[in-house]
């Protein structure tokens, strides 16, 4: 057992991560020592990681006790670098976090800075001078580079800049040199955001926080209606948006919505909330109140206007969609399905069941989910999977049977039409798969059933009888 982490009364008695737990007990018995959760530390971290994005939406992990946040663009908020700094470390110092952390134009020298130097807002001219004093594994190298580069006398980064590059590279490999580059600004670095980044987004930061839910649902209509000059702009819509609420005491609640069709309405994005809010009102504490409040539109799409007729105005459709997003705002995206069909000739496969709110996506994809018309109707009824049946008197070979039994009632059939034969898709099916002869059969009792003959008669072994669908 090792120390992973220590405190400062820790670092002030000489104590060091790695070091063995039997070893710190004998040279301080009295010490106190707590089983690592990291689960636990990660949860916390991506809270904070959460909390950061009040200051942009660029924010990375770094390691197990890092972020990296991407302020470009984002410092005039704030009223400068030093202002953005000095607010973050307040904010999370009264949060309870002992942290530290630094500002510059590369993220290499932002994390030497913070685990290894005085942090701070670095400017491009002292780059150099802040990052030469510093230990080499300050450069983000692994340990048997350290210690190789400390064998040679090398124990600063400063140490590195006389060097010739040349033997550098043939000795430790390009890595070395790749990570003195990036963290002197030469080789640019880019840092992977933890949440997709919205097309549009707009907030509200409030000089008194709100705890009711009709305040919320307000100010989200207010925010949306400051969005729509950006949706007409682009001429799109959005359609899954993300309400983020800010509470005063440091979490963050993500609240997300979709809709079946683009909007631009700030009335129907508010109404899609509302009735997520109503869902999730248990699981939604506005403890102390929420002080800022952000819509996100994580998706789009192509806001087709059209005029319209002398009868109406389309508030047939619109009710229609109003309804598909307010129920599947309550009870889940999955509650409502649409059939949209699939370039497949296997039945089970030429439509699948998608959650309603696709279905004007799918609608607009016009005749290309449409390449394949099949020669017969099919049936109302289609089972995912076909049931077996047993089939008596049938004609060989192609020929329907004249009574056949499922679900242990016997059926005579009276009318018969068919075949229509499908053979296997090879680049889907086994080379094992067969093809199948479907027979609409009408019943004495006037019952219509779909079924199939899967193989051939071959006189050895009879080939297997499915019911595949119901008519009526």
């Amino acid at each position: 057992m090792r120390l992973t982490a220590l405190d400062e009364v820790s670092e002030r008695l000489g104590l060091k991560r790695g070091q063995g737990l039997a070893e710190a007990r004998a040279m301080f018995p009295k010490i106190d020592v707590m089983d690592e959760d990291g689960e636990a530390d990660q949860v916390l971290l991506e809270a904070i990681a959460d909390w950061c994005d009040r200051y942009t939406p660029l924010v990375a992990l770094d390691g197990r006790e890092g972020l990296l946040l991407d302020i470009t663009g984002c410092v005039h908020l704030f009223g400068g670098e030093e202002a953005l700094l000095r607010d973050i470390l307040k904010r999370l110092f009264h949060m309870g976090f002992d942290v530290k952390g630094a500002i510059s134009s590369s993220p290499g020298l932002s994390w030497a800075a913070c685990r290894f130097g005085r942090g701070g807002v670095i400017d491009d001219e002292t780059m150099k001078e802040v990052l030469a004093p510093l230990p080499v594994n300050a450069l983000r190298i692994d340990d048997a580079m350290t210690v190789s580069l400390h064998k040679l006398g090398l124990k600063r980064v400063g140490d590195l800049f006389p060097m010739p590059r040349a033997p550098l590279a043939r000795r430790f490999g390009t890595q070395l040199l790749l990570r003195l580059d990036q963290a002197l600004g030469a080789n640019e670095e880019a840092i992977s955001p933890r949440r997709p980044i919205a097309a549009l987004s707009a907030e509200r930061r409030l000089a008194e926080p709100i705890q009711a839910e009709e305040h919320i649902l307000q100010l989200t209509g207010q925010i949306a209606t400051s969005l729509r000059p950006g949706l007409e702009s682009r001429g799109i819509g959005g359609r899954v948006f993300e309400l983020v609420l800010f509470r005063i005491d440091g979490r963050v609640f993500r609240i997300a919505a979709g809709a079946s069709q683009p909007l631009r309405d700030p009335e129907r994005i508010s109404s899609l909330f509302s009735e997520r809010l109503n869902a999730a009102h248990d699981d939604l504490d506005a403890g102390f109140g929420f002080e800022l409040l952000r819509l996100n539109v994580l998706q789009h799409d192509t806001f087709g206007t059209a005029q319209g007729d002398f009868i109406g105005d389309g508030e047939s459709e619109i009710a229609l969609a109003d309804f598909v997003d307010r129920v599947s705002a309550r009870l889940g995206a999955d509650c409502l399905q649409f059939a949209e069909l699939r370039q497949s000739h296997m039945p089970e496969r030429a439509r699948v069941f998608v959650p309603a709110m696709t279905a004007g996506s799918a609608q607009k994809k016009g005749d290309e989910d449409l390449a394949f018309a099949p020669r017969s109707d099919r049936p109302l009824r289609l089972f995912h999977h076909p049931e077996p049946i047993d089939a008596f008197a049938a004609t060989v070979p192609d020929g329907p049977p004249q009574r056949f039994r499922w679900r242990r009632i016997v059926h005579r059939v009276v009318r018969a039409e068919g075949p229509e034969r499908i053979s296997p898709e090879w680049w889907i099916d086994p080379k094992e798969a067969e093809e199948r002869d479907y027979f609409r059969l009408e019943s004495d009792a006037g019952r219509r059933f779909w079924i199939f003959r899967e193989g051939h008669y071959d006189g050895k072994t009879a080939p297997s009888w499915r019911v595949h669908g119901i008519f009526a």
